[in-house]
């Protein structure tokens, strides 16, 4: 069986059983049992939904500590476009970049500028009419793999070129090699990420046999580290560090790496519920006139994350004022560039992207048509309500859990009202009399 490496954990101890996280779950990920939550791990994509809906604090992100940088003899910082929406009153990205140097990092390679590559290689590929439309990005590690486990028919469609952040940490740790002298081995690429999910690409990378990425810190971490070396940075002369421009720093929010396109024939949404009513609809072909299909898993973009500190629609703001002064772009290919087998290393995906059939019944395709049969059959006899009280995120869910003999029909709080003529009391009206009210009985078991 394979293994899965998964960055949102979750914490029994601070589970109190309630059912948010399992209703708001993408791939229905997410059981309750014994009012404890538990993840299958085959079926978690690591969008981070959980966390941010998680009254008790349960779910929880697993990234590395700011000590990472002790383990390498020379480190590179790879700061997310988002990052830079996090900070109030910033009108230069270089103070933010002199302050990462002063925190302990040797260099920053900005990802905005892998950012603008991966925008101008997206483009030549475009007009070489070589990619299936619409083009879907690959960019955001939660939907690439929500497609590879739900939305099979649309591998196709998802453009075989690596993540911003993937194509910095190599670039960045070729250029600090050549700087140094020092071995791959001894160089740090440590990405500062907004969201569990690009942990998890770092770890269990997609298009790619292995990341470049060394590390990941969370931005909510070195953000208030940051704070007082802004102040000097911005007291002192600072050193002129960024690389990017618009379509770089754009990259942060929903939108942002359409933009890049210079296309105005695309689609954007963002918000993980969202993402998958346009996966439903493009499987349905209900539009095939778009070019271009930008997803985000958070709301807003890469500044929805839930590593983040600031509010992803104030953020946004943030983001659009900083770029507002900067040039369109800084980084261009030419076909030249694109012949480069260095470059197209670092840009095109070595490994094709599979479909992951982790929501089937059986292996055995037989077997799995007949308990198919059956879930239908258990379902059809389920109320229909999607409550969540028996611990799946729905009747049909439920349904499933019986055929695979993970759960019984008895879990279904109406199924044991009609067995032994018992309402459970978050089901019973206060009303005498009331539907749902035994008459002249107290409740039993």
């Amino acid at each position: 069986m394979q293994e899965f490496f998964h960055s949102v954990t979750l914490d029994r101890d601070k589970c109190m059983g309630c059912i948010n996280c399992i209703k708001r779950c993408p791939t229905e990920a997410i059981r309750v049992r014994n009012k404890k939550a538990y993840i299958i791990a085959e079926r978690c994509i690591d969008c981070g939904e959980c966390i941010r809906v998680c009254p008790h604090h349960a779910k929880r992100a697993t990234y590395d500590s700011l000590d990472v940088l002790d383990r390498y003899a020379y480190t590179v910082a790879l700061p997310a476009p988002s990052f830079m929406a996090q900070f109030n009153n910033l009108e230069d990205i270089d103070v933010v970049l002199n302050a990462l140097v002063r925190f302990g990092f040797d260099e920053v390679f900005e990802v905005a500028k892998a950012a603008e590559i991966v925008s101008a290689a997206t483009r030549k590929l475009m007009e070489s009419q070589r990619l299936e439309r619409p083009v879907i990005s690959s960019a955001c590690p939660a939907v690439t793999r929500l497609i590879r486990v739900r939305f099979p028919g649309l591998i196709d469609h998802v453009l075989p070129l690596n993540a911003p952040i993937e194509v910095a940490a190599r670039m960045a740790k070729r250029g600090a090699a050549q700087k140094t002298g020092l071995p791959m081995e001894q160089i740090g690429a440590i990405f500062i990420s907004p969201c569990p999910a690009k942990v998890t690409a770092t770890k269990m990378p997609l298009g790619t046999e292995k990341s470049w990425v060394d590390g990941v810190i969370a931005v909510k971490d070195i953000y208030p580290r940051l704070l007082p070396l802004m102040k000097d940075a911005a007291a002192d002369e600072i050193e002129m560090l960024s690389e990017t421009g618009k379509i770089g720093i754009s990259w942060g929010s929903s939108g942002g790496e359409s933009s890049g396109l210079i296309n105005d024939n695309y689609l954007a949404a963002d918000g993980i519920e969202n993402v998958i009513r346009v996966l439903e609809d493009l499987e349905d072909e209900k539009f095939r006139d778009v070019d271009f299909i930008e997803l985000n898993a958070c709301s807003g973009g890469c500044v929805g994350g839930v590593l983040n500190v600031e509010n992803p629609y104030v953020a946004k703001t943030k983001l659009y004022r900083i770029r507002k002064h900067l040039p369109v772009s800084l980084n261009h290919l030419e076909d030249a560039d694109l012949a480069d087998p260095q470059l197209a290393e670092d840009l095109k995906w070595d490994t094709p992207l599979e479909f992951v059939p982790v929501l089937k019944l059986d292996e055995n395709m037989w077997q799995a048509m007949q308990k198919m049969e059956q879930a239908e059959e258990i379902c059809n006899s389920l109320e229909g309500l999607d409550c969540g009280s028996c611990g799946a995120p729905s009747c049909r869910a439920l349904a499933e859990d019986v055929v695979r003999g993970l759960a019984t029909v008895d879990d279904c709080v109406f199924r044991l009202k009609s067995k032994y003529g018992y309402v459970p009391a978050p089901f019973r009206s206060e009303q005498p009399g009331a539907a749902g009210q035994l008459d002249g009985e107290e409740e039993k078991m």
